[in-house]
């Protein structure tokens, strides 16, 4: 059995993994990395607005897009090769968590970890920021969100400060209107405590993962009474059109993926005794019944209560520990686990050329062909949790 992993071991292993990396931001990181590309972008900072502009264009048809972290404690957003070199990075005024990515468009959102006070719109191809959208008073951001079908709107998990009720924010973007271009026209409440991550499963449903946990900062104040759920909203008017429950109310629902066979993938975090195996991975189909992913105990231990990023690929499912430095793979028509595979601070994970594209906040990317082909690049960057992948031909310009 694989002991558990605390938040101070996993930092000397980023600390170890790292060790050959500069001490710097990830700019200046660039140039062992990817000097073609670094010397050929012209940066400036506006003095008013913080914002980072980038002359040049994504001239790329597929790229990764996530937050990472500095060497140095700093924090960013950053647009990159698959093999996970930078064309694009945007600093960060506190650490970043989930992007939003827009399907008919070349916008992102970079939410902040919470609770976060602020949102970061920007062009993924130009590189081009718009001013930074600061949470609401009384209000902070959950890390996640994601646009409407037609990329006019953003919504983002919220909570209000006092209680932890959770609220979607609906965001409307409007690029014309230079010092106010994200403006809020609603919220959608009475779902549940402690939101975490919102999808789309069709073009008028979000479903939104419902952690169920009060908090204080990051302390949380009602695991004996916490009340975990995945939700599904209309889009338009916010109305509950369902809702869904573990049977095991110390699993908080965290994150989200829809499969490629319609299913809702629900990464949970455990929050009861430290020694409790419990599945960490379930799936939901509309009008069902939560369905786990099956393990042995001592391997849902490896995942330390921790799921991250989940993505589905020709009938398996793999799903990432960043606090257990490690990510699983299962098959989905008999949910079992085909192989555990070990990965410092293992982060994102998406689909490209019909292969997962794996994120580590050591910097390592791996590519993962279902169910165990693989093959690694090292990079700059100090991947988050979260990543979203681009696969489109009319990036290039």
């Amino acid at each position: 059995m694989q002991p558990m992993v605390t938040d101070s071991v996993r930092r000397r292993l980023l600390r170890g993994a790292l060790g050959g990396l500069a001490l710097a931001p990830l700019s200046g990181v660039l140039g062992g990395c990817s000097q073609s590309r670094s010397s050929s972008m012209a940066r400036h900072i506006d003095a008013n607005t913080h914002t980072k502009t980038h002359t040049n264009r994504l001239d790329v048809e597929q790229a990764i897009i996530g937050c990472s972290r500095y060497p140095n404690g700093q924090f960013g957003a950053v647009v990159a090769t698959p093999d996970g070199h930078p064309v694009h990075q945007f600093d960060l005024p506190a650490r970043g968590h989930g992007i939003a990515v827009q399907t008919e468009g070349s916008l992102a959102a970079a939410f902040s970890r919470r609770p976060g006070t602020y949102l970061q719109v920007f062009d993924y191809r130009t590189g081009e920021t718009w001013p930074l959208r600061l949470a609401d008073q009384n209000r902070y951001y959950y890390g996640h969100g994601v646009f409407s079908p037609d990329g006019r709107l953003l919504y983002a998990t919220e909570g209000k400060t006092a209680t932890s009720e959770g609220v979607i924010g609906v965001y409307e973007l409007e690029p014309s209107t230079t010092s106010h271009p994200i403006k809020k026209v609603a919220e959608f409440t009475g779902f549940g405590i402690g939101p975490h991550e919102v999808i789309l499963v069709d073009d008028n449903t979000l479903a939104i993962g419902v952690g169920g946990v009060h908090t204080r900062g990051r302390t949380p104040l009602n695991i004996e009474t916490m009340q975990p759920a995945l939700v599904y909203l209309d889009r338009r008017s916010g109305e509950l059109v369902e809702q869904a429950e573990l049977a095991d109310k110390r699993l908080s629902i965290r994150h989200l993926s829809l499969t490629d066979t319609g299913e809702v993938a629900c990464g949970q975090q455990y929050r009861g005794e430290p020694e409790g195996a419990v599945p960490l991975v379930a799936l939901h189909r509309r009008g069902g019944r939560f369905e786990s992913l099956i393990a042995e105990d001592e391997e849902w231990l490896r995942f330390n209560h921790y799921i991250a990023s989940i993505s589905s690929l020709d009938g398996y499912l793999l799903a990432t520990s960043p606090r257990g430095n490690c990510y699983g793979i299962w098959r989905a028509s008999s949910r079992e686990l085909v192989s555990v595979s070990p990965l410092i601070d293992a982060s994102g994970v998406g689909v490209l050329d019909n292969r997962w594209l794996v994120g580590s906040g050591a910097g390592k990317v791996v590519s993962v062909k279902p169910p165990a082909n693989r093959a690694s690049f090292q990079g700059p960057v100090m991947w988050d949790n979260h990543w979203n992948i681009i696969n489109t031909p009319n990036l290039s310009v």
